[in-house]
This record gives structure tokens, C-alpha cells and sequence, in this order.
């Protein structure tokens, strides 16, 4: 092992990484005052007496998350507008202040207890730009109002799985900008919630690049530090106006965060792992006149494929409608997508296939990767190969491969052989594996498929391999 890869695999992820990553898929809830004014960002100008979700339900929302199969929910618990679906002692900007269960409403504490009532973690976005609020702006001052809000978050609502910060910063009432203390952010989350991931605008987390759904080819977990710094930077530098900056593409620039070429003269590298945010329509928060624009079931099967299958997360944003309910469109494409998630995953092949490994490390078995299962795993010498044979021909059309990511990211490069016409045949080739990649294959029948580990920068370390029919 060259001095390259030695240190590169001696980046790992922390345990709150590791679970967060295992999570895979869930939910952004954007609900608030926009819901009611049909913006996308307010101005912290708005009545708190428009605000009054009659028919809110939270156990609605948990229930078609999870139907569609999300393990957690990220609630907008303010958005830049300062408006606090919570009864903040700090402001008087909050539904305290709205004839929502006549001033008595906590509708953080309604999500989190629903969360906890349907098995799903719960997380909390908190806007650090308050149009509102006088005191942003003036530096300490805002910041100590600003960990004040995210004190209450933390300590009285139960675990948080999540701590979302998208950096946006523009003016404020007094027409000052607001310089962020980030440490000290994150200092009191790491303190009241340790176990709690902070994402984008944090060091646990970062933004795949767009909001569109995009995904890299190769979306590598070890990276550079400066990739933290970059994307904290930016984002602190946009406008509110600047919507081209929040849905560009992935510019050509960034499309290698991780190969071996752009980190071997890079002096500090981190475990950084990628989240693909988008949202179900075309907004964030709910628009009547969007309510037929629900993304289509195949565009929501395609991001979910490139992004938990490419070794990121996806967070999918549902924004209720002013009744305080997910729209039935919504929900309907959300149980389509649970049932398509279920009839194509819900049974291995693998199951009834004999496994062999041409070069496993000796005292490890084979068969752990049948179990999906986060202690299970077989390490391999460099350049190995899988291959899986079945008795009566299989039609496939996914393979499923997760690395264990305790010893980090280690494949550089695979390739997949389908067993045609009494001979190997390449069906599949790609570079990432990490937590999970999902190789979409062509439509194939045949009785064998083959593995083999091209590239990788230390002994690869194989946890789970999965096998499934064309659904």
C-alpha cells in the first residue's frame, strides 16, 4: 500500500456519520408563513394572524413518510421570515402570537412527538437569517438571541437526529447583515445534542451541489477540508435574490471531489459524506397552483437510484397546504413509491445463490454478505472477485453493493459480469461503492454474475450484496 492510500483510509466516519448514513431517506417538511402568503421567502413583515392550519395533523405526515420508506423528518422550525412554529420566550414572532389553538399551539412539539409515535427519527431546520428580528445584524447581540432559539430546539423536543443550516444571509430590518458564529453553533449543538448530525452549512453533512436532484458519478465521502470551508463561504455570500445560486447545476469544476488524482497534495482530508436535497414540486412551500406538478414516480425512482444508490442520502422536501395536511397528490405519489421501493428490493436473490470469493482474508466467511447488517462484512484481498451462481436462471436487474464504511471508502473502481452464451460478459462498470451503490443493469437471464474489485485503495471490506429481479 502506497503512503496515499495508507492515509486515506485512515479517514472514517464518526458514529453520528455512520447513522445518519444508514437512515438513507427522509423528509424536509418546509411549513410556515410562506405556506399562507404563497411566497417561497418572507420578509418577516407578515401577521401571525394569517397563520392558522386548522386541520394540521402531524401523524399524517409521519404516516406517508413512512409509507413511502423515510426513516426521518427535518421540520422547518423557522424559515428566514422568523416566524416560530414554536412558542419561542425570545420572540413575539411565533404561533404564540397566531389564533392556531387559540395561542396555545407548539407545532415542533406535535412533529417530534409524532416522529416518536411512528418509529422515525426527528431533526429541526433553524434559519439563521431572521428578517425580523432587530437585533440581526449587530453581532454578538443576534447570536446570543440565535443560540437562545436553538437551546429551546434542543433541549425540549427529545433526541435530534439533525440539525440542517443552509447559511443564507441577507439583511435584516435594520438593513445589517449578520456574521455568523458558527463554532459557537455548533459548539452548543455538539454539547445539548452530540449525537445530532449538522448538515450543509456544518461539518457532518454537505450539499450534493443543487437542488434539482442532481448527483455525481462519483460522489466520494473523503475529501478535502477545504470542501467544508468552500461550501460554508458560499453560501454566506448569496443574496436573497439569487435563486440561480440554489438551483444551479453541478458545475463541470466540482465534478471530482475525491479521486486519488485531486487528493494526493491535499495536507487535510475529512469524512464528508454528500446529501441530494430536492423537493416533491417545483417549490419548496406549497403553491395551490402546483398541486398538479408533483414530481412523477420515475423521476422520483431515478434520484432515489443515483443518490442513496451513489453513496449519498436523499432528503425529500413535502410541504403541507394551509389546512396543515400534505396535499392528496402528494400522498398518493409517496405510497407509489413505497410499494415500487418494496416490489423492487423486497426480495434478494441472493438468498437462493451459492457465493464464492476468489480471495477473502483468511478466518472471514463468505456468507456475511447475505445479512444486511451493520457488523456484518468480508474483507478481501486487493483484486478480488464475487461470484454468485444460482441452479435455474435469474432475471436481474439490480445489483446492490455496500462497503463497511468503518474501514472507510476503499473501492476505487468495479466492474459486474453476467454469465452469456458460455461466456463472461461486462454488463456494468463504475468507480464508488461506499454505504450503498445501486448498479441499475440491462434487463438480463442468466445463471451466474461475477464481481470484481478493479481498483481499490486498501483490501476491500464488502458488507451486504444484493441481487433483484426486474419489477
Amino acid at each position: 500500500m502506497n503512503d496515499l492510500d495508507r492515509r486515506l483510509i485512515q479517514v472514517v466516519p464518526s458514529p453520528r456519520q455512520l447513522a445518519l448514513q444508514q437512515l438513507e431517506f427522509y423528509a424536509f417538511i418546509h411549513f410556515g408563513m410562506n405556506t399562507f402568503t404563497d411566497r417561497e421567502w418572507g420578509d418577516g413583515t407578515e401577521n401571525p394572524s394569517i397563520f392558522n392550519p386548522a386541520k394540521l395533523d402531524a401523524r399524517q405526515w409521519v404516516d406517508a413518510i413512512r409509507q413511502a420508506g423515510m426513516k426521518g423528518l427535518i421540520l422547518t422550525c423557522k424559515h428566514h421570515d422568523g416566524f416560530c412554529l414554536w412558542p419561542s420566550q425570545h420572540t413575539r414572532h411565533s404561533i404564540a402570537s397566531s389564533p392556531y389553538r387559540d395561542g396555545q399551539g407548539d407545532i415542533v412539539a406535535e412533529v417530534a412527538q409524532a416522529c416518536r409515535e411512528g418509529g422515525i427519527r426527528f431533526g429541526i431546520y433553524l434559519s439563521p437569517w431572521d428578517r425580523n428580528q432587530p437585533l440581526y445584524g449587530t453581532g454578538k447581540p443576534y447570536d446570543d438571541y440565535f443560540i437562545a432559539q436553538l437551546t429551546e430546539l434542543l433541549t425540549g423536543y427529545g433526541n435530534i437526529f439533525s440539525v440542517w443550516f443552509d447559511g443564507a444571509c441577507g439583511e435584516g430590518p435594520n438593513g445589517k447583515k449578520q456574521c455568523y458564529d458558527w463554532e459557537r453553533y455548533y459548539h452548543t449543538i455538539r454539547t445539548l445534542q452530540p449525537e445530532a448530525c449538522i448538515h450543509v452549512c456544518g461539518p457532518d453533512v454537505r450539499w450534493c451541489g443543487n437542488e434539482a436532484g442532481e448527483t455525481r458519478e462519483s460522489e466520494w465521502s473523503v475529501v478535502p477540508r477545504r470542501t467544508a470551508d468552500t461550501e460554508k463561504i458560499a453560501s454566506l455570500s448569496q443574496q436573497a435574490d439569487d435563486a440561480s445560486f440554489r438551483q444551479r447545476a453541478i458545475s463541470a469544476q466540482d465534478r471530482d471531489l475525491g479521486s486519488r488524482r485531486l487528493l494526493a497534495n491535499e495536507p487535510d482530508l475529512i469524512w464528508y459524506p454528500a446529501e441530494v436535497n430536492t423537493s416533491i414540486r417545483p417549490g419548496w412551500f406549497w403553491h395551490s397552483s402546483e398541486n398538479d406538478q408533483v414530481k412523477p414516480l420515475e423521476k422520483l425512482i431515478d434520484i432515489y437510484e443515483k443518490s442513496v444508490g451513489g453513496n449519498a442520502t436523499f432528503l425529500l422536501n413535502l410541504p403541507p397546504a394551509t389546512d396543515g395536511l400534505l396535499h392528496t397528490n402528494d400522498v398518493k405519489r409517496l405510497k407509489e413509491f413505497g410499494e415500487y421501493l418494496e416490489s423492487s428490493y423486497g426480495c434478494n436473490l441472493i438468498d437462493c445463490a451459492s457465493l464464492q470469493a476468489s480471495a477473502a482474508i483468511e478466518g472471514h466467511d463468505i456468507e456475511a454478505v447475505r445479512t444486511d447488517d451493520e457488523s456484518c462484512y468480508i474483507p478481501l484481498v486487493q483484486n478480488a472477485q464475487i461470484t454468485l451462481t444460482w441452479n435455474q436462471p435469474q432475471t436481474i436487474r439490480r445489483l446492490v453493493l455496500k462497503e463497511q464504511l468503518r474501514f472507510s471508502q476503499r473501492v476505487e473502481r468495479f466492474a459486474v459480469d453476467a454469465w452469456q452464451n458460455g461466456q463472461w460478459q461486462q454488463v456494468y462498470e463504475n468507480t464508488v461503492i461506499g454505504h450503498k451503490r445501486i448498479a441499475v443493469l440491462p434487463r438480463l437471464t442468466t445463471t451466474a454474475l461475477r464481481i470484481r474489485i478493479t481498483d481499490s485503495r486498501c483490501a476491500p471490506a464488502i458488507r451486504f450484496i444484493g441481487v433483484y429481479a426486474d419489477k
